[in-house]
């Protein structure tokens, strides 16, 4: 009785177990296949574009000095708040105060060597108008003398007239000839007088121009020995290193009694981050992204220091200047946060969702209905928004992601069965070198595997581990090549990029969606192709813009083999 008991629970067991790995599940008439199938839903879709990047201060201010010296003290050290035009440490000015005292004295004497010149220009100009009054007095006697001569001169000729008719004695003559020549002396005398005058003019004249130049040469010295005043007052000034900004010390890069030596440049003593109220993430986004990506979306990030914690920002700039890193092309795209708690340190690692686009409440199907394709036919290119086209395989299972290109569907290009023979195809390699690819595809497999299975259905986190190991493939395989391979190797990748880009562009244009084709089960049981159109994904999900179905209806997500499920598409697979 228990043991019949026993193979009625057993039997029973089975049947629910059966119902079980059945549910959701219907027998094709035809074929003999079970499908595994999914009611479409309402629901929101919030496409992101996954990538990391650092915390970094608005704006950091490198504090250094102009002079070399030795610092005698410090007035701050790291995490210190600080304040515009506050001393953050001092360098020794001795040499310096000596060397004002030398030049305050050189001022002193220059300014003396002027007053002595205004001194011996005043005097010169007295001697001037002494030079000129004598001059003046010469005159008057050679005007004197000129009224004497004429008047002697007449007088000597009348009494020589005199003398001849009789009527003048020979002395009344030779007094008038002594009384002639002597007031001609005295003429000649005036004449010397007055040109000695004009001598000393002239030389005094001189004399002041000399002088003036030496003035002019005494205001130039005082000019030189006050600009080095100044100068040394500068430079005792820059013995003192000041906060230029508000802000928080974050490095401090020098000790008390080192010397610092100022030559080309200026050495860095402290790092002033302005106000960490306001902070910015410089996020490293893939230029498969980028197009995705505008000014003023919104950001959800998390750092490794607060893991439990998602902190909130938005896109302030996506620069334009690329960077290409381990032959990846990026752009830094940054992101504004506002950190009133202090929370964010700068330098931090940060993990970031920039969301793309939000749908509230639409109409949503599952992405692997629209991979699922019957056993040998081939996926339609670009059939999943988000996906490459004639990638082969959705974003969630391809670490490729948007770089894949080739066949579709098993068996395809990018599988990992096949990846060493297209590359050996394309790049003509040697049997070590397919031998040696055919290892690393394979070992990358199962790392991302695991990988996968530790980000669990994270949309965003599969996606930048996808990114992150189709980039560790590329640089493993390029390190396995020939310069004339990895040329080749490039040009191929390219290639598939852009026909990834021309499948993104159609894509994106949500308005119209992007046609594709869902299967779903007709009366007999067996799959029935329905065009649709689909708008924005998450990953898990897309938006259903259009076609012949309704909230409620069921499509095949896939095919079920002994009662397990198998995979809609190809194992993990890794981009050219």
């Amino acid at each position: 009785m228990k043991k019949t008991f026993a193979l009625a629970l057993l039997a029973v067991l089975a049947f629910g177990a059966w119902a079980y790995a059945s549910r959701g599940a219907r027998e094709g008439a035809d074929s003999g296949q079970k499908f595994r199938t999914e009611a479409l839903t309402r629901g929101p879709i919030v496409a992101t574009v996954a990538a990391t990047g650092s915390v970094m201060a608005t704006t950091t201010v490198i504090v250094g000095t102009q002079l070399s010296g030795q610092v005698v003290e410090i007035l701050v050290d790291h995490n210190s708040q600080v304040k515009a035009g506050q001393v953050l440490a001092r360098l020794n000015k001795d040499t310096l105060l000596t060397r004002r005292d030398a030049s305050v004295a050189d001022l002193r004497q220059a300014r003396a060597a002027r007053m002595l010149n205004d001194a011996q220009l005043e005097k010169n100009r007295a001697e001037i108008l002494r030079a000129r009054a004598q001059k003046m007095d010469a005159q008057a006697q050679l005007l004197k003398s000129q009224v004497l001569q004429t008047d002697a001169n007449a007088t000597f000729e009348r009494q020589s007239t005199l003398k001849l008719r009789g009527f003048a004695s020979d002395s009344a003559v030779q007094t008038a000839r002594t009384q002639r020549d002597s007031t001609s002396a005295s003429r000649a005398s005036s004449e010397a007088q007055n040109a000695a005058s004009d001598a000393q003019i002239a030389s005094l004249e001189a004399d002041i121009k000399v002088i003036e130049a030496q003035k002019a040469s005494s205001e130039a010295q005082i000019a030189k020995a006050d600009a080095q005043v100044r100068q040394i007052e500068v430079d005792l000034g820059n013995t003192e290193i000041k906060s230029p900004v508000d802000g928080v010390v974050v490095q401090r890069s020098v000790e008390l009694g080192q010397t610092v030596a100022a030559s080309l440049t200026a050495p860095t003593l402290f790092l002033v981050a302005e106000d960490l109220r306001k902070i910015e993430v410089y996020v490293n986004l893939d230029e498969t992204d980028v197009g995705r990506v505008k000014v003023g979306q919104e950001v959800e990030f998390t750092v490794t220091a607060y893991p439990a914690r998602t902190f909130t920002g938005r896109v302030r700039l996506v620069r334009l200047g690329a960077q290409t890193v381990q032959n990846v092309v990026i752009y830094t795209t940054i992101v504004e946060v506002q950190n009133d708690d202090l929370a964010l340190l700068p330098g931090m690692t940060a993990t970031a969702r920039i969301f793309t686009e939000r749908k509230a409440d639409v109409l949503r199907i599952s992405n692997a209905a629209l991979r699922w394709q019957p056993p040998g036919t081939p996926r339609p290119p670009g059939n999943v928004p988000g996906e490459p086209v004639a990638a082969g395989q959705s974003a969630a299972d391809d670490p490729a992601g948007p770089f894949a290109g080739g066949p579709a569907g098993p068996g395809g290009a990018n599988s990992n069965a096949n990846i060493a023979q297209t590359l050996k195809k394309e790049l003509t390699l040697s049997d070590e070198q397919f031998k040696t690819i055919e290892i690393i595809a394979n070992a990358m497999r199962e790392t991302t595997r695991g990988a996968i299975q530790k980000a669990g259905n994270d949309p965003a986190a599969r996606l930048e581990i996808f990114r992150t190991e189709r980039q560790r493939f590329a640089r493993a395989v390029e390190e396995k090549l020939n310069p004339e391979q990895i040329t080749k190797y490039r040009a191929y990748r390219q290639e598939q990029a852009g026909r990834a880009q021309q499948g993104g562009r159609a894509q994106r244009n949500t308005q119209a969606g992007v046609p594709a084709r869902v299967h779903v089960l007709d009366e007999r049981g067996n799959p029935r192709v329905v065009a649709v159109r689909a708008g924005a994904s998450d990953g898990a999900y897309t938006e259903l813009l259009g076609g012949d179905l309704k909230p409620g209806e069921t499509v095949i997500t896939g095919t079920l083999s002994s009662g397990k499920p198998q995979r809609t598409g190809s194992s993990f697979r890794f981009g050219l």
